[in-house]
């Protein structure tokens, strides 16, 4: 038996009230209070069928929510341990194969290792101290390429695609495609320690051991912006994923923050009393960690620039820091490795791994349970249960992504490609009405164009000749001498408004003797 479109409808489970009120817009109209007010029958037909509209994209929005079946994982311990306890091979042991296969070590000899992980979590790139890059697609353990550089190596970078990546080796910056072919040599980028892809903005920044700081364009290959930010060696530098703008940490302990908009620093953030030695901001942009040698580790709220939200005294100095997507930080301490969660008021570790070396890099892998770990000796992959978004999203990134999708990709990302010049601190800025130049031009545009013109007293001369006065002829020459003042009175004001014209060339009142004449001599007018 067929089932009708409302039969249909009666039997799909009710969607719970938390779920409508997280989707709502906050947009719509109370169709009984408000249509009931309008006399228009057209108008009131088109109100009600918005109305409509806006309620089932809400319940469809709610719906969706069911197509979401991947859950965050989460290590939760038995009745008297705790899960600090649990190491990297009781942890695959007890996850599923594909899981468990996520889990190795690669031992390298030409250490130590800068790591870095593409956008949608696929791919990831290896730079060692000593020469070694290597490319590889690390859920399938393809090796994309291999190539020793012969000179040193001190951190990577991949750009918009998983075919090209960026190297900041001994003297400049070089690109790379996927295949180890050299595209580009950047000479402009010369002794960088550090690289930073905006992929929002399309700009590859660095920060190099004589404290400049560069933008490069990458879809046109121009030079934005290049400035010395007179900070010395630039060894800690991160990007603000919220709003595009590099955070620099400082060996006098304060964190400032560049755009290549301006020279100076949009702010600056005394963090700690010593140098500051390691930096990560939250994926939303809103919480930002520091360490210093005293082995303190600060949270900020980075969108108030205030006072520390926590600050906690670790085990030992740390040097690396991480946030994962989920909020979680991890913390590298000489060759031990450090997971805290982030609802923990106070510091408790989640998860700890002592590498075989002393950990050098370390960065979350987007959209899975994975931190990966460069080290002195080569490359570690930690199960992290919980740290990864569960759900992604295909049009922003995917990482089971064809060839096809990634040139459609790749043409969507460069249309809709934002302007270095919208880089500022406060990103919601730019969406904000311009007040004080609009009111500006207002105020312009009544003085000059809507001037009201100064009362005419303007009594004719009552004639008693037929046809020659009336009413009429009256009021349309009083008009007339209206429209003659109002135009006299702005030209008046533009006049007065025009720049002052240039001074003419005075003639010399210093004597230099027999070298008059080759003095310059003002032109005299013909008129």
């Amino acid at each position: 038996m067929k089932q009708t479109r409302g039969k249909y409808k009666s039997d799909r489970p009710p969607i719970p009230k938390d779920k409508l009120r997280k989707h709502s817009k906050g947009t719509g109209l109370d169709l009984k209070a408000n249509t009931s007010r309008i006399r228009n029958k057209v108008q009131r037909k088109k109100l009600k069928s918005k109305e409509k509209v806006i309620h089932s994209s809400i319940k469809a929005a709610a719906r969706t929510e069911l197509l979401l079946t991947e859950d965050y994982g989460c290590l939760e311990a038995d009745a008297g341990e705790v899960t600090i306890q649990y190491k990297q091979r009781q942890i695959a042991d007890n996850v599923d194969i594909t899981s468990a296969a996520k889990h190795f070590n690669v031992q390298l000899q030409f250490g130590p290792y800068s790591i870095g992980y593409t956008r949608n979590g696929r791919h990831l790139v290896l730079g060692g101290r000593k020469g070694h890059v290597a490319a590889l697609d690390w859920v399938t353990k393809k090796l994309a390429c291999e190539m020793n550089v012969m000179e040193s190596v001190h951190d990577v970078s991949w750009l918009h695609i998983e075919t090209m990546f960026a190297v900041a080796q001994k003297k400049w910056v070089y690109i790379y495609d996927n295949e180890g072919i050299e595209l580009h040599c950047l000479k402009a980028m010369d002794a960088v320690n550090k690289l930073e892809f905006l992929p929002y903005h399309f700009l590859l920044a660095s920060g190099s051991r004589n404290g400049y700081l560069s933008w490069l364009d990458v879809s046109i290959g121009e030079f934005i912006s290049s400035y010395n930010s007179k900070l010395g060696n630039i060894s800690v530098m991160t990007q603000n994923p919220g709003n595009a703008v590099l955070c620099v940490g400082t060996s006098q302990g304060a964190v400032s923050m560049w755009s290549p908009n301006s020279k100076d620093p949009l702010a600056k953030m005394l963090c700690h009393v010593q140098a500051v030695t390691a930096c990560a901001v939250h994926p939303y942009g809103t919480y930002m960690a520091t360490s210093c040698p005293t082995k303190s580790v600060k949270i900020w709220d980075i969108r108030k620039l205030a006072g520390p939200l926590h600050d906690y005294i670790a085990r030992s100095p740390v040097q690396q820091l991480s946030y994962s997507q989920c909020g979680q930080l991890a913390m590298g301490m000489g060759n031990v490795v450090e997971v805290y969660r982030p609802s923990a008021d106070v510091l408790k570790a989640y998860l700890r791994h002592k590498a075989d070396g002393t950990v050098t890099s370390m960065q979350f892998c987007p959209y899975e349970d994975v931190l990966g770990i460069g080290t002195v000796r080569g490359f570690s992959s930690l199960l992290v249960p919980g740290s990864g978004e569960a759900n992604f999203d295909g049009l922003e990134n995917n990482p089971l992504q064809t060839k096809s999708q990634r040139r459609e990709a790749e043409v969507k990302a460069l249309l809709d490609k934002i302007q270095p010049e919208l880089i500022t601190l406060d990103p919601i800025a730019i969406t904000e009405v311009d007040a004080p130049t609009l009111k500006d031009k207002i105020e312009a545009k009544k003085k000059l164009l809507y001037l009201k013109p100064k009362a005419i007293d303007y009594r004719p001369r009552r004639t008693k000749a037929k046809g020659k006065g009336g009413t009429a002829k009256v009021i349309k020459t009083k008009k007339i001498l209206k429209d003659l003042n109002r135009r006299e009175t702005i030209d008046i004001l533009r006049q007065s408004d025009a720049r002052p014209e240039a001074k003419k060339a005075e003639e010399p009142t210093k004597d230099y003797g027999v070298l008059n004449r080759f003095l310059t001599k003002p032109r005299k007018s013909t008129s």
